[in-house]
């Protein structure tokens, strides 16, 4: 006899728009990890359905006189942290690097003018996990934190972040249920996903939750292998339900996660 799964992921269309907005406020978790807000009356009626979506966000230099112009900007897709009513909230991981997305989050100066473009659709949680398992490095905690909004008191599962070293200050607080355990892996001189990796790998069968799980894995490039390794060779979880991405990829700026 076969049994419906606990939960399903649905796909939505939704209205693809462009919007204008401009950053108001920053504020820093760690010091290599910032929240910024985005404010505009375009951002009204803005929503975002899946815990994983990406939107596409422009980073002109300067106050462009048109669409087209702020849409020529360079951009990077991110996932949606939180909206309200005229407003949009994003995290960046701060890395020092030569980009165009993390420095302009550090340190633009607040009215700077910002484009928004999306979501175009959105894969929607339907149903309640029996089980979670969360994991990825900096890129991957906005949708992380959204997954752990969604879940009840009664969650369980695992959640392992990958960040740069074991500073408190750089081990970004994660407010699960009690019955989530989150555990942070600590890539120190190493290559990203590294740590990650290794974490996983250390993972066997007697470690899978029971019953039908959630799986979310995205960090760099190179997770991707040993998070299919875990989830769907040896946890042997459905497919449907697990999600394993590169969010970003060394040494490649204009690398476009796959959707």
């Amino acid at each position: 006899m076969t049994t419906s799964p606990a939960f399903t992921f649905e796909r939505q269309g939704i209205e693809m728009r462009f919007r204008r907005a401009a950053l108001a406020e920053r504020v820093w978790l760690t010091p290599s990890y910032v929240r910024v807000r985005l404010r505009g009356d375009e951002l009204r009626g803005f929503t975002s359905l899946g815990d994983d979506d990406h939107i596409r966000i422009f980073f002109p230099d300067g106050d462009p006189e048109s669409v087209e112009e702020l849409r020529a900007a360079p951009n990077r897709e991110y996932t949606p942290f939180a909206w309200g009513d005229d407003w949009l909230e994003l995290e960046f991981a701060v890395h020092g690097d030569d980009g165009v997305a993390a420095p302009w989050a550090a340190t633009a100066p607040l009215g700077s003018v910002a484009g928004v473009g999306g979501p175009r659709g959105s894969k929607v949680l339907v149903g309640r996990p029996d089980a979670w398992f969360l994991a990825g490095d900096e890129t991957a905690l906005p949708a992380i934190r959204r997954y752990v909004r969604a879940m009840d008191d009664a969650a369980v599962g695992r959640i392992v972040i990958e960040v740069a070293d074991a500073d408190a200050d750089h081990e970004p607080a994660i407010d699960a249920p009690a019955g989530v355990a989150v555990e942070h892996v600590h890539r120190g001189g190493g290559a990203p996903a590294s740590a990650l990796t290794a974490r996983l790998e250390s993972l066997g069968t007697p470690d899978r939750p029971a019953g039908d799980v959630l799986g979310f894995i995205a960090a760099e490039q190179a997770i991707v292998r040993p998070g299919r390794a875990l989830l769907l060779d040896r946890w042997n979880l459905d497919a449907a339900g697990v999600t394993v991405k590169g969010y970003w990829k060394r040494g490649e700026t204009e690398y476009h996660a796959p959707h």
